[in-house]
């Protein structure tokens, strides 16, 4: 197993526990959500509040998204919607109540946990125009200029080779279709000690990518109109610091003084 495929591997797995025992988990996950005690602090990149959005499904929210990429996606009725990174569904269920009836949501992940529980939640509503597909987004199971938009909530940043992934978003895009991304991106460099750190890893943070390689990958797909919707600080607490990293590592990633983003960006296909 190369790098890049451990890498694959250490994340699928993670979210896979996710799926299996999101309750205790997702507290821990640096892209999770809030502590189930009430608190001020923030634990998380994702302080996003889904529950006022049309569609919102709670128990489809795990909590591990960094943005609300659905606001920005410009879904109208009747639209095929993809999903990269589906979970639980949450995005879906949001991206279904602005598609309406006549329109149609693929959720695409490679955890067969999250397929399982994203179905489950489809099952239990009723839903017949959602499918949830488990494969490879840098290798999408999917035809041709098939969808109108592509989503993806804090997901991208998770997997070493941008350069296929949004290679694969263009090709599976119908001509004039858009995407609209919320992810993690970078201004500096971590240390190493940081970087190898498979919690920081796997929890949306090591993993990122510097924000100018983030948006160079998107051009050299092709796209056009490419734009940052949003931009938002992400803040690591010390607490969070402190689980998964020794002091002398916690000091390196001060003194670096790393900016970190969750940024919105969209682009349209040719």
């Amino acid at each position: 197993m190369n790098e890049n495929e451990a890498k694959k591997e250490l994340v699928k797995q993670r979210y896979s526990e996710l799926a299996l025992n999101s309750d205790e988990l997702k507290g821990k996950c640096c892209c999770g959500t809030n502590p189930a005690t009430p608190s001020k602090k923030v634990y998380t990149i994702m302080s996003e509040d889904y529950t006022n959005l049309k569609g919102y499904e709670a128990d489809a929210d795990l909590g591990v998204g960094c943005g609300l990429p659905t606001q920005y996606a410009g879904i109208k009725e009747g639209d095929t919607v993809l999903d990269l990174g589906s979970g639980a569904g949450n995005d879906c269920f949001i991206a279904r109540a602005e598609v309406g009836e006549t329109g149609k949501i693929i959720g695409i992940d490679f955890s067969p946990q999250m397929i399982e529980k994203a179905r489950k939640n489809a099952i239990k509503r009723g839903y017949t125009n959602i499918e949830f597909i488990e494969g490879d987004i840098e290798n999408m199971p999917l035809p041709d200029s098939s969808v109108d938009i592509v989503v993806s909530n804090c997901v991208l940043n998770l997997l070493p080779q941008k350069d296929k992934i949004f290679s694969e978003i263009y090709r599976v895009l119908k001509k004039g279709g858009h995407f609209c991304i919320s992810d993690v991106v970078l201004n500096g460099t971590f240390p190493k000690e940081f970087t190898d750190n498979a919690s920081m890893y796997a929890g949306c943070i090591a993993s990122a990518i510097q924000r100018e390689d983030y948006l160079g990958e998107i051009e050299k797909a092709n796209f056009v109109n490419i734009k940052i919707e949003r931009t938002k600080t992400v803040l690591i607490p010390d607490e969070v610091l402190e689980e998964h990293l020794d002091k002398s590592t916690i000091e390196k990633y001060k003194a670096g003084n790393v900016g970190i983003y969750s940024i919105t960006v969209t682009g349209v296909r040719q």
